[in-house]
């Protein structure tokens, strides 16, 4: 028999939070409601919500360059325009969230975090203990950040969730994306096959077989995640892949049911 879920970091994906597709910022205020509900009825003990930057960033970091380093010429103001967009999305989410009657308390993790090469190294994290301790959801999101080799990088909602899990000891990183898992191939591009688990005996075939993104993606897309979620999962943080767009998923995710895909290095006893 499933078992609920009683803590979680729930992350978002760009194309569940906004029209990635889309040139226009467009927050998709009605699947962030829906999800908001579904995750207030889960009854969570400790929830940290974490989201991408969707059509807010990827668009304006593709054009620019800046999950390069900040060499190019107007790099710098890019980095602040692209912050400042995503002050602005998180600021639509949380409206939503709180409206749901989910506290969520955002936090700007840019502020302490540090990458090299484009890899995040460290990152404070009492701060949100301190909030989820007193019963809030703290809300971190997808953001330029520094690199100690070149000036900046993107910090992604990818790598501050399972990062989050590790150093807070949170059972299972839920990722909820536009599609219901991972598969053997584009599902936009006709059959597949769903891969159930992905661990230490399947990692290097399915990594093989995985490309980007349908959308413009700087953050690598389903391999992306995929390679992030395999790093932190040799470290003991469990993750399942669904989509989250697609109405119950997320609850049936929290409820503890086999849906999506699951990463978890090695198969339990």
């Amino acid at each position: 028999m499933a078992q609920p879920i009683i803590d979680a970091v729930i992350k978002l994906g760009g194309s569940v939070v906004t029209d990635k597709g889309s040139d226009r910022l467009t927050v998709r205020r009605d699947v962030v409601r829906r999800l908001a509900e579904e995750i207030g009825a889960s009854h969570l003990e400790r929830l940290v919500l974490v989201h991408g930057a969707g059509s807010f960033g990827h668009r304006i970091v593709k054009r620019t360059g800046i999950d390069r380093g900040v060499e190019m010429p107007g790099a710098l103001a890019a980095w602040a325009e692209t912050q400042r967009l995503q002050y602005v999305l998180a600021a639509e989410v949380a409206e939503i969230c709180i409206g749901a009657g989910i506290p969520a308390i955002v936090c700007q993790a840019s502020a302490s975090a540090r990458l090299r090469r484009g890899r995040l190294e460290s990152m404070e994290v009492e701060v949100v203990r301190a909030i989820l301790q007193q019963g809030g959801v703290p809300q971190l999101y997808g953001v330029p950040a520094v690199d100690a080799e070149q000036g900046c990088a993107i910090l992604s909602g990818d790598q501050i969730a399972p990062f989050l899990a590790q150093r807070l000891g949170i059972g299972l990183v839920i990722h909820g994306t536009d599609v219901d898992g991972v598969f053997e191939s584009d599902p936009a591009l006709g059959p597949t096959a769903r891969v159930p688990r992905i661990g230490r005996g399947n990692a290097a075939a399915v990594l093989a077989a995985l490309g980007g993104s349908a959308h413009v993606d700087v953050t690598g897309g389903m391999r992306g995640k995929v390679e992030s979620l395999l790093q932190w999962a040799q470290h003991g943080v469990c993750a399942r892949i669904v989509d989250a767009t697609r109405p119950g998923r997320l609850a049936q995710a929290l409820a503890g049911e086999e849906v999506g895909t699951l990463v978890r290095w090695e198969e339990q006893p």
